[in-house]
């Protein structure tokens, strides 16, 4: 699509700290809450536990080293979209977008924003029947004021990460030094109830903490409003991923303080068990606001994010071509947060967020790997032109991530091969859609 030189466009007004903010914002959402749990199931001791959440965040900051290289190269909005229609076309774009649009950005949306609403009820004290009421709210709320500039939305994501920083910090505290009841150490010595466990076991521990880092690509999505962005955007990935690290092993170090591996292994609300030691049903309630915080927080970035692949598209011709405008005030893609905003609201009313998360699994992890192996094209096609930042101990960095990646789609594969399936026939359906599409509409 050929774009008029009078229309807006995007204005770098992000510096380094509101970059890392989204990068901590869209990586920390509900999982570490829950997800230390099941792994902690599928470990022997805490000496394993805090191993896989180690080399969880190592593999995952591998990836993120690699987005930086790119976000540095190509510089503007649409993120993994843009790498994967540069490298290999427009149709394994289209695909990405056609997934993201349909099931993984709005429907991740809906589904943290219901998270969000549970504990924001269990919080105040307010009756179940309004937790979907507050859920659609709440989107409809971020929608309207991200439409009001990129400044809006970044000070809002400020603003929760902080206080979602602020609420891990507090249940370190209490874990450490209120809760504790001496289990640490027994942690570390190895749990008896876990001893039958093969060692293997360990590659299906592996993916619920992976997944408690996925998210930090939505900092790329947003790289036209960056200053500065060869020097701002890898640092916002590597200071970012290195914070959220820290994070999630201090967390689950509190939580073994306080409940040990074995009840660790046993809570299906460690964050609340811990905080309720000291301050009983108040300190459920407290880490309940904590949570809802870090939710809306993750919901904030997502539709960001998500509104500008989809604006990418639009001015591509392989969406709706209004969608690609941004308002001329406020240099934003409102009708494409409006797209974004309206659907991820359907699916709440419909119920079908999580199926539809389920199925897409598997063309998320995908989606990250082939954004990855864009890193090789452009290492070989634009040899002569130098980035700015380029990726430590490349080839070896991408060549982990991406098979990791492999390692995850095996293990859902085995695991889950009815979502997988249905995930890869969702993605499939996006070629008729593709060729239709421009058959029709980009005329």
């Amino acid at each position: 699509m050929q774009q008029d030189a009078t229309a807006p466009g995007y204005v770098r007004r992000l510096g380094a700290w509101s970059a890392a903010m989204m990068v901590v914002g869209g990586v920390i959402g509900g999982g570490i809450f829950v997800n230390p749990s099941t792994v902690a199931q599928r470990t022997h001791s805490g000496v394993d536990l805090l191993a896989l959440w180690i080399v969880g965040g190592l593999l995952t900051l591998a990836g993120a080293l690699c987005f930086a290289e790119l976000g540095a190269r190509r510089p503007q909005a649409g993120g993994s979209y843009v790498y994967l229609r540069e490298a290999f076309g427009s149709l394994p774009a289209f695909l990405f977008g056609w997934t993201m649009l349909l099931v993984n950005y709005s429907g991740s949306i809906a589904a943290v924003g219901m998270i969000f609403a549970r504990y924001t009820c269990v919080a105040v004290g307010l009756p179940e029947t309004l937790v979907k009421p507050i859920g659609v709210g709440a989107i409809v709320l971020l929608g309207g004021i991200n439409a009001f500039g990129i400044r809006a939305g970044a000070l809002v994501q400020n603003l929760f990460t902080v206080l979602k920083l602020l609420a891990v910090a507090i249940l370190v505290v209490i874990g450490l030094a209120w809760a504790g009841n001496g289990h640490l150490g027994a942690a570390f010595v190895g749990d008896p109830a876990q001893a039958a466990l093969p060692r293997w076991a360990l590659a299906g521990a592996l993916l619920p903490v992976l997944f408690s880092y996925g998210g930090f690509a939505y900092v790329n999505n947003i790289a036209g409003e960056i200053r500065e962005p060869a020097r701002n955007l890898p640092r916002a990935l590597g200071l970012g991923m290195l914070l959220v690290l820290g994070c999630y092993v201090l967390v689950n170090i509190a939580y073994m303080s306080a409940l040990g591996h074995a009840g660790l292994a046993a809570s299906d609300t460690p964050a609340a068990d811990v905080m309720a030691r000291v301050f009983g049903d108040n300190g459920r309630r407290l880490i309940a606001a904590g949570i809802a915080i870090s939710t809306f927080g993750y919901c904030n970035i997502a539709m960001i994010g998500s509104a500008r692949v989809f604006q990418v598209m639009g001015a591509d011709g392989v969406f709706f071509r209004s969608v690609a405008r941004l308002h001329p005030r406020w240099h934003v893609p409102n009708r494409a947060l409006a797209v974004v905003a309206a659907w991820a609201v359907l699916l709440t009313l419909s119920g079908t967020y999580n199926q539809l998360l389920d199925y897409s699994t598997v063309g998320d992890w995908l989606g990250y790997a082939a954004a990855v192996a864009t890193l090789f094209w452009y290492r070989h096609t634009h040899a002569g032109n130098a980035s700015a930042y380029r990726t430590p101990l490349y080839p070896l960095t991408p060549l982990l991530f991406i098979a990791t990646v492999m390692v995850i789609v095996a293990i859902l594969v085995i695991t889950r091969p009815v979502s997988v399936g249905i995930g890869l026939l969702i993605i499939a359906a996006g070629v008729p859609v593709f060729v239709l599409w421009r058959r029709w509409f980009s005329r």
